[in-house]
């Protein structure tokens, strides 16, 4: 993790209540996402939430789509403005940048590529849930786009701990630094 910021996004990724429900310990996980927050504020990070959602009645999943047809029906019970909110407890401020997408990945069916563009961003330091979801993904295509990749494992949470362990401490590696909150930290205070 280097000092220089100035082209550094801190990426809080599917933190939502709808999916934060299926997580174990989901305060103490917020908590830490929030200490994420924190620090990258404190060092003039830009800070991005990314959001997973869709349209009334979700048109942009087919039947073909084994892993969103599977809940579409529970996020259209529970109204797609429901299933968009962002948990109340994570530390937003109004001027955080808010990306919506379509798919697992960040990248996808979203404008996220165009503002990191646009904001002269290069280093993307990566959180949310799940590790084995949007977090893999996002690695994978922002490896392909030639982002530097910090993933910062205690910010991340998947519903199987040893998916999440095999990820973080064996394949992550591969593509990008993988720390910790506190390294996270001490990093930027040197």
């Amino acid at each position: 993790m280097e000092k220089n910021t100035a082209h550094t996004a801190l990426l809080v990724m599917d933190v939502q209540s709808a999916i934060l429900d299926n997580l174990p310990e989901k305060e103490d996980y917020v908590l830490r996402v929030n200490q994420a927050i924190n620090t990258a504020r404190q060092h003039n990070i830009t800070v991005i939430f990314v959001r997973v959602g869709f349209r009334k009645n979700v048109p942009e999943v087919g039947t073909n789509n084994k892993f969103f047809d599977g809940f579409k029906k529970h996020i259209m019970e529970m109204g797609e403005e429901n299933f968009l909110t962002l948990a109340p407890s994570l530390d937003r401020k109004e001027e955080d940048i808010v990306v919506t997408k379509r798919r697992v990945s960040a990248f996808a069916g979203s404008d996220l590529e165009v503002l990191l563009r646009a904001q002269n961003i290069k280093h993307l330091v990566l959180t949310g849930v799940a590790t084995s979801g949007v977090v893999l993904s996002t690695l994978r295509e922002a490896s392909d786009k030639d982002f530097q990749l910090t993933v910062l494992a205690d910010a991340c949470a998947d519903r199987d701990p040893e998916v999440h362990r095999v990820l973080t401490e064996k394949v992550f590696a591969r593509q990008a630094d993988i720390i910790s909150n506190e390294q996270f930290a001490q990093a930027l205070s040197r």
